[in-house]
């Protein structure tokens, strides 16, 4: 907000209950310069139970999602399962191994998460989409060259016909989340595109 961007707050509770209260003149702010949103009704209060089903419209409303800390047990690791599942990109900030707060981004990296160490980490996955359309085949042609091998597998299943993500993850004999990575890393390049209903298609 500082910079001049856009924010969008998703709230456990209903658009009318700020909560903690303290944050009402930041929810006002945010309203001038994005939006507020909930699924819940008016007058609905901010219970431990509604915060899962709000993660998931976090994870689903951005293009990646950035863990700081994280415990075991930390809610933080449901949204980032839930942003796999969506095929979102995973970011995790690594911590010192005595801290406890610090094992559940830990666990992600060694999991497959991309590990940040500055802005410019996340700025790398998501660039790509920005750039001009007019640029894309200079791209393709580069960005095959860096492609990791289990990259490379699932666009050697991909044909010009869409594919669906379980096709891919049954021959690929990959895991959800690492496919789901893959996927959005591919398409991030440039190299693939997502349709309605998990379907892929290469764009090569």
């Amino acid at each position: 907000m500082k910079a001049g961007g856009r924010t969008l707050a998703v709230f456990g509770s209903g658009i009318d209950v700020i909560y903690p209260r303290e944050n009402k003149s930041l929810a006002e702010k945010i309203i001038k310069n994005g939006a507020v949103i909930s699924e819940f009704p008016f007058g609905t209060p901010p219970e431990a139970a509604h915060f899962p089903s709000r993660n998931r419209i976090i994870s689903g409303l951005s293009l990646g999602t950035v863990i700081i800390e994280a415990s075991f047990r930390s809610g933080s690791l449901i949204t980032a399962r839930l942003a796999l599942e969506q095929g979102r990109e995973v970011f995790a900030v690594p911590g010192n191994i005595d801290s406890p707060w610090s094992k559940g981004t830990n666990r992600l990296i060694r999991e497959g998460a991309k590990l940040i160490m500055d802005p410019e980490d996340i700025i790398e996955e998501v660039l790509p989409q920005y750039e001009e359309p007019g640029r894309l085949g200079n791209r393709n042609t580069l960005d095959l060259k860096k492609l990791t091998p289990e990259s490379k597998k699932i666009l050697g299943l991909m044909e010009a016909n869409p594919i669906h993500i379980d096709t891919l993850i049954r021959e690929s004999d990959l895991s959800t989340s690492q496919v789901s990575s893959l996927l959005l890393d591919l398409e991030l390049k440039g190299l693939v595109k997502q349709l309605t209903g998990k379907m892929f298609k290469k764009l090569l």
